[in-house]
């Protein structure tokens, strides 16, 4: 037997892949708990000096806490150390980017 229903996926533009980004945390939050564990994981390896990119990770992280709004003032704080609302708007900057990244052109190369 063939399908014969419309295409099921369509392509989404970066506001409606972040609502779902952002509809599935509240989900995986409600059902499955916080991942703030991994969030917390993740700044401190963007703040690891040992690493050859710690520059471009600072910078790459900032760019996540000016998305979310944080004050300048709390973004060197311990991850544990941050509001409940800022930890949301850091999980929604973060989906923003996972949205606005999944747009990127495929093959990227640099400029000669």
């Amino acid at each position: 037997m063939a399908i014969t229903s419309p295409t099921a996926m369509l392509p989404l533009n970066a506001g409606e892949r972040l609502s779902g980004l952002n509809h599935i945390a509240e989900i995986r939050g409600r059902f499955w708990g916080d991942s703030w564990r991994e969030v917390a994981r993740f700044i401190d390896e963007m703040r690891d000096r040992r690493d050859e990119h710690f520059e471009e990770n600072s910078r790459a992280l900032a760019a996540i806490f000016f998305l979310a709004r944080v004050p300048a003032a709390r973004q060197a704080l311990h991850p544990d150390a941050l509001t409940l609302e800022e930890k949301r708007a850091l999980i929604a900057a973060m989906n923003h980017f996972r949205a606005v990244v999944s747009l990127f052109p495929k093959r990227l190369t640099m400029p000669l």
